[in-house]
């Protein structure tokens, strides 16, 4: 076992910081997963991977301390009233970061929403619930969707328990949107903002906006402002 992690460690140092690997192997001996598998989405701002967790798998999304936009980051939490004693520096920002997505995800759970289970989260790195089969769960804009008229309603009905609880996602589209068995799941709740901020409903018509206009594409027709309607009633 000893050989292996250091094999891993090799690997993994050619990737991470010093910093972002003390985080990983603390997180892997605390249980919460046993190896990173593959790579799933490789971005400016995080890395997400695929992990064990026994037979089982998690998804681990691992935050990258020198290249996260964490001026934009700041943007949208100095709205947040769980972080308005929260002080400009970059690692206390990406830290909050990843705290309040897990938070949110916490929240659009209670509220009956389809979202990954959080598990735990730790400075740069959040581990979730792994949504899919085999393979994980295509994205909206690369999947199949068998009837986009219920597909878009149950969209709008998740938009709509969130926002009754407190919460506009603030960057949905199809990209952020799962398809799994026919029914989507919202990810990436980082940017998340509660509907007191001052920019909530600018959010809230960015995000309808972004889904009425993909699903015109598949050929729908929808209305704007009668989701906008019927998320807010």
């Amino acid at each position: 076992m000893a050989k292996k992690s250091k094999e891993i460690w090799k690997v993994y140092k050619n990737v991470f910081s010093e910093f972002t690997l003390r985080t990983i192997f603390k997180l892997s001996s605390e249980g919460h997963f046993d190896e990173l598998k593959s790579p799933i989405s490789i971005g400016k701002e995080a890395n997400i991977f695929s992990a064990t967790k026994g037979k089982d798998k998690v998804i681990v999304k691992i935050y990258r301390l020198e290249s996260c936009n964490f001026n934009q980051m700041y943007n949208y939490i100095k709205q947040d009233v769980r972080y308005t004693n929260l002080r400009k520096h970059r690692r206390q920002i990406i830290f909050a970061w990843v705290q309040r997505e897990y938070r949110n995800i916490l929240i659009a759970r209670d509220a009956g929403c389809n979202v990954p289970k959080p598990i735990t989260f730790k400075n740069n790195i959040i581990i979730e619930e792994f949504i899919g089969d085999k393979d994980p769960a295509p994205m909206l804009k690369d999947s199949k969707i068998k009837n986009k008229t219920k597909f878009l309603n149950e969209i709008i009905k998740n938009m709509k328990k969130l926002y009754k609880k407190g919460l506009v996602h603030a960057d949905l589209s199809q990209f952020n949107i799962l398809n799994h068995k026919n029914k989507p799941y919202f990810i990436d709740f980082s940017q998340a903002t509660t509907t007191k901020a001052s920019e909530a409903d600018k959010y809230l018509k960015r995000d309808i906006k972004n889904i009425v206009k993909y699903f015109k594409k598949l050929g729908l027709k929808v209305d704007k402002d009668d989701v906008y309607e019927k998320i807010t009633k």
